[in-house]
């Protein structure tokens, strides 16, 4: 198995060139399958990439915890080919991208993560890429209206204060989802967790213990 600190690559897919980073806890070693968590960004019309400080923070806070992450670019973002298709085109991103990890890292387990536009792409995408947990950072569940149930452990993180979407329509989304969902709010965040980030990790560090 490859082993990689922090190192940014360009795969081929049926449909063009997809830019990411794969992030590995240092203590990795090459006869171990570790966990590994694909994770996706917010919308690409309104400015996400794979850098966003959010999806940032959660590649490193799971690889802080032993899992190793992918953060990759939407099409038409960075260096990735393409243009945005109304999330079915960024479903099939994500899972050519998790094709792609299965066959060069071979990982114990998969884990799918996303924030906003990224959490539903996660959630819409989780079923069929046999994903073993599900960590959603205030998804768009209200934007859209092919949302799947969830029956893997599934962690929402939601903002009180979130200026973009409805935190009613995530908690009540969330809430239908038991037992298989924990929902965790952040009194003081907004959509974009400023000065939250230490929260943020925080939740994460608890729920993965």
């Amino acid at each position: 198995m490859p082993v990689c600190h922090e190192q940014k690559t360009l795969i081929t897919t049926p449909s063009g060139r997809l830019e990411l980073v794969m992030s590995c806890p240092q203590l990795a070693k090459t006869s171990e399958a570790i966990p590994y968590a694909v994770i996706c960004h917010p919308h690409p019309l309104y400015g996400g990439t794979m850098d966003n400080k959010v999806v940032y923070t959660l590649s490193k806070t799971l690889n802080a915890l032993g899992a190793g992450t992918v953060r990759f670019n939407f099409r038409g973002v960075g260096k990735s080919s393409g243009k945005y298709a109304d999330g079915e085109g960024e479903t099939q991103d994500l899972q050519a991208v998790v094709t792609w990890l299965n066959a060069e890292y071979a990982p114990r387990q998969l884990w799918i993560a996303g924030y906003s536009f990224g959490g539903y792409i996660a959630l819409r995408g989780h079923q069929s890429l046999k994903a073993e947990r599900l960590l959603l950072v205030a998804p768009a569940v209200e934007r859209f209206t092919d949302m799947p149930n969830v029956e893997i452990p599934t962690l929402v993180i939601q903002g009180l204060q979130d200026e973009v979407l409805s935190v009613e329509a995530v908690t009540t989304w969330a809430q239908q989802q038991a037992p298989y969902c924990q929902l965790v709010e952040i009194d003081q965040a907004d959509h974009f967790f400023h000065r939250q980030l230490n929260e943020l990790r925080s939740i994460i560090e608890k729920w993965i213990v």
